[in-house]
């Protein structure tokens, strides 16, 4: 299985940081947010993995090689602007092969992530060996996360194992989500295309399947909240009780 790091993203909350690092390159806890994917990865049998980048996308080069240091093979998709995730996966397309993928956003902080769970997810055949027709088998497994603050609402509905777009209660797309190839048939190399509506319409076919991770999970969005996750344990775990 091989895997993809979105990293193109201009990271407009982060500003100032944004204005000369690139997001995925910015430190949490001494390691660079990507830098945290890949370990993962890698410890986890993956190590073919596609970064696509954008914005300062030369220093993402420049930092992370071509993976030989992490036990990776890095290869990139370099997109001129940032094209949304289906566009920067349709893109990317020809690097990731045939076979499902995982992918995950460069600028989520989730360091105890086993993604060996992501290797057998999409199932091609029922609990007595039939072969799924291929309008029935799941397309895409996404992993789900209880609701930060920043998103109360959430996203997905989740019945069994199957998500659905109504529903209570709802989850958090956590970002992660392991996905075949010919989802994005439809979505031309270059082309600028968001993920969602994609996700929803596939949802709506009864074709997506996930769970929810509970582990630690963070979406990084604000320099405070970056500034948190950096601080030392006592005054993360007074922020967290809301002591002052």
């Amino acid at each position: 299985m091989k895997a993809m790091i979105f990293a193109a993203g201009r990271g407009e909350r982060m500003r100032p940081l944004t204005d000369t690092t690139p997001k995925p390159l910015l430190k949490v806890r001494g390691r660079p947010l990507i830098v945290w994917h890949i370990l993962n990865l890698v410890r986890a049998g993956i190590t073919e993995i596609v970064i696509n980048h954008a914005h300062l996308g030369e220093q993402i080069e420049a930092a992370l090689g071509d993976g030989s240091q992490f036990g990776a093979r890095l290869m990139y998709s370099r997109e001129t602007t940032a094209l949304e995730t289906a566009g920067g996966i349709a893109t990317a397309r020809h690097l990731l092969g045939e076979e499902p993928f995982v992918a995950v956003s460069g600028d989520i902080y989730m360091p105890y992530f086993d993604f060996a769970q992501v290797k057998d997810v999409l199932h091609d055949k029922d609990m007595w060996g039939n072969p799924y027709p291929a309008d029935q088998r799941d397309i895409c497994w996404l992993y789900l996360v209880p609701n930060p603050d920043f998103h109360p609402e959430g996203d997905f509905g989740l019945t069994m194992y199957t998500l659905t777009n109504e529903g209570s209660p709802k989850w958090t797309f956590g970002n992660v989500g392991v996905y075949r190839p010919e989802m994005f048939d439809g979505i031309a190399p270059g082309e600028y295309a968001k993920l969602g509506p994609l996700i929803r319409a596939y949802i709506d076919k009864k074709q997506v399947g996930g769970e929810v991770y509970e582990g630690e999970w963070h979406n990084l969005g604000t320099v405070q909240q970056l500034d948190l996750l950096n601080a030392p344990p006592a005054t993360r775990l007074a922020a967290a009780k809301g002591v002052q």
